[in-house]
C-alpha cells in the first residue's frame, strides 16, 4: 500500500538525523493499519475535522503518534510542511497527541493503557447520538500489560459496544526487548475472546486483509471486536526491524539515508 510507505517515509523525515529521537519502530509496524483506516475504511473529512458523522481513531499507544501525524498530513488535515516542526516549541505536533493542538486528534493519549477507556466513552456518546459510526482504538502489545486496558475491555462487553474496534499492534516488542522476555501478554486471541470480544487475527502488513477484517467487524452485533494485527517492529527499514533500539531512538546521517533509500525503492516498486 503506497500510503503506508509514504507514512513511513514521512516518519523518517520527521525524525531527521540531527539527534532528535522518535518512536520509529512502533510507528512503522502500525503503518498499514493506520493507512487502511485513513485511506479507505474510515468516514472522515480532513477539511472538517469535527464532522459529526465521522469515524474516530484513537492512538492509545500515543508514542506512535508520528505515524498518525503523517497520515493526517497525507490526507490534508494540515500542510505537510508542518511535519518538519515535530516536537518543536509551539508546534502543533508534539511527542504525544494533543487534541487542542492538532486537527484530527480525538483525545490526548500516551499515558499508556488509557486509550480504550476513552474509546468506550466516545462509543457510548456516539451511540446516544445515533451516528452509526465506529471508534477504532490502536493499542500496543506491550501497552496491554496495563490493567486499565482489561477493565475497559470488560466494560466494552458489559455495555455491548459493537461500535468499537480495538486493534492490537502485535509486533512482539516493547521499549527494552521482546515482550516474551519483558512482560508476556500472549495468548492475545484467547484473552480477548475470553473477555467476550469478537476476535479477528490478521497480517498487519496486508492492507487487503486488514480491510476485510474491518468489514467483518461491521457485521458483529452486540459485542466489540478485537483485531490482533501481527506486525514487525520497524517494518520497512532493514536495520530497524525487530530492533528494540529503534523503539525510541535517533537516526545517524547514514541510517537516515539508508531508510529513505529503502522506502523510496519500495514506493517505486508500488508505482509500477
Amino acid at each position: 500500500m503506497r500510503l503506508a510507505n509514504r507514512i513511513r517515509r514521512d516518519v523518517v523525515e520527521m525524525m531527521g538525523c540531527d539527534g532528535q529521537t522518535g518512536h520509529l519502530g512502533g510507528s512503522c509496524s502500525s503503518a498499514e493499519i493506520i493507512a487502511a483506516l485513513y485511506g479507505s475504511k474510515m468516514i472522515h473529512r480532513p477539511q472538517d475535522p469535527h464532522y459529526p458523522g465521522r469515524d474516530k481513531f484513537l492512538c492509545s499507544k500515543g508514542h506512535a503518534a508520528i505515524a498518525q501525524y503523517a497520515a493526517l498530513a497525507e490526507c490534508g488535515y494540515f500542510p505537510k510542511g508542518e511535519l518538519k516542526t515535530l516536537k518543536q516549541l509551539g508546534s502543533m505536533l508534539q511527542g504525544h497527541p494533543d487534541r487542542l493542538k492538532t486537527p484530527g486528534i480525538e483525545a490526548g493519549t500516551g499515558s499508556l493503557g488509557q486509550g480504550l477507556s476513552i474509546a468506550n466513552g466516545l462509543a457510548l456518546a456516539m451511540r446516544l447520538d445515533g451516528t452509526g459510526r465506529k471508534v477504532y482504538c490502536l493499542m500496543g502489545d506491550g501497552e496491554i500489560a496495563e490493567g486499565q486496558i482489561w477493565e475497559a475491555a470488560m466494560a466494552a462487553v458489559n455495555f455491548k459496544l459493537d461500535n468499537i474496534v480495538g486493534i492490537v499492534d502485535k509486533n512482539n516488542m516493547q521499549a527494552t526487548g521482546f515482550t516474551r522476555d519483558r512482560f508476556l501478554t500472549d495468548p492475545l486471541a484467547e484473552k480477548w475472546s475470553g473477555f467476550g470480544w469478537h476476535v479477528i487475527e490478521v497480517d498487519g502488513h496486508d492492507a487487503g486483509a486488514l480491510l476485510d477484517a474491518f468489514d467483518e467487524a461491521d457485521t458483529v452485533v452486540g459485542k466489540p471486536t478485537a483485531l490482533i494485527a501481527n506486525t514487525i517492529k520497524g517494518k520497512g527499514i532493514s536495520f530497524a526491524e525487530n530492533n528494540a533500539a529503534f523503539h525510541n531512538g535517533a537516526l545517524t546521517p547514514e541510517q537516515y539515508a539508508i531508510a529513505l533509500s529503502e522506502l523510496d525503492a519500495r514506493l517505486a516498486e508500488l508505482e509500477q
